[in-house]
């Protein structure tokens, strides 16, 4: 598995713009309409309504590897549900590998922001323990893949054994990833606050997590995977070209971080593509996720160190 802190661009076919214009990429609705088929299982994690997944398997023989998928929406329940990675969950199926795409409890709903939001996530990982044997799920081979918001997660479930013990955040024994894909999601929390909640439409961030950077300090260092490097692994980060929700340069940054850290790191950048097109497998920018994808599950990979308290 090669990891890499500089920035790569890979080409996808794709026409290259003159510098200064925008090629028309994927609009929220367009993607939201993306066709899916109904999951093979429909379970829940825990006793509210929004704890719940749902989980695909490919067919064949098992035991398959699993990605497990964490929407965005601003963590908002009126922008995004679990059916926008629906379709990405097919393609996974198709591809041989099991998807186990979670719903949690967002921003102004009863019992999210902190702890409730990071804490669903958390159970809705480790729920992978209690579907591995019926289902035939490998969980040396668990990968979470996350979008917007939901790569902020992503990014948080790979940092989470990195939590005190005394935590409010933290669940004794998690579930060991084999890494984690950030499709242009947020990173450190304390950045970006202004841009984000701006493109939301609300207060998202401080909303969620309770309060300013200023008032909550310690709450923002238990969210940023920045903050709790090294997370000891591995952090694939894809961002289109044209993204507007999480500038760049944040993304270099934080894989520079990384890999001065320690850890496994690598960014790569989708040419002539969005904020949306990456969690599309309709898109140019699918066999640039998928292969990240499948670079994360290869069963070959090395073993990482154990956790740290």
């Amino acid at each position: 598995m090669l990891f890499a802190c500089a920035t790569q661009t890979l080409a996808t076919g794709s026409t290259r713009f003159p510098q200064g214009t925008k090629p028309a990429v994927l609009s929220p609705g367009d993607f939201q309409k993306l066709p899916a088929r109904p999951p093979d299982h429909r379970l829940h994690y825990g006793a509210d309504p929004n704890q719940l997944g749902e989980l695909r398997l490919p067919t064949g023989r098992g035991p398959h590897p699993v990605a497990v998928l964490v929407h965005g929406g601003c963590w908002k329940s009126e922008y995004a549900t679990l059916r926008d990675l629906a379709p990405m969950g097919d393609a996974l199926k198709d591809e041989g590998i099991a998807s186990w795409n979670i719903e949690y409890r967002r921003v102004r709903q009863q019992g999210s922001g902190w702890p409730g939001t990071y804490l669903d996530v958390g159970h809705a990982i480790d729920y992978l323990r209690q579907l591995a044997t019926k289902f035939d799920l490998d969980l040396s081979r668990v990968i979470v893949v996350g979008h917007s918001a939901g790569g902020h997660l992503a990014m948080w479930s790979g940092a989470r054994q990195r939590l005190s013990p005394k935590s409010a955040l933290r669940i004794p024994d998690p579930l060991l990833l084999r890494g984690v894909i950030n499709l242009a999601g947020t990173i450190e929390m304390t950045e970006n606050i202004a841009n984000m909640e701006s493109r939301c439409r609300d207060t998202v961030v401080t909303t969620l997590l309770g309060g300013t950077p200023s008032a909550v300090p310690e709450r923002y260092r238990e969210v940023s995977a920045t903050a709790m490097l090294p997370l000891q692994v591995p952090q694939i980060l894809i961002w289109g070209e044209h993204e507007d929700f999480v500038p760049l340069p944040l993304a270099e940054r934080h894989v520079n971080k990384a890999t001065e850290a320690g850890d496994q790191a690598r960014l790569i950048v989708v040419p002539a593509t969005g904020h949306f097109e990456s969690a599309s497998p309709a898109s140019t920018a699918w066999p640039t996720v998928l292969a990240a994808i499948r670079s994360l599950l290869n069963p070959a990979a090395d073993r990482r160190p154990a956790p740290v308290d």
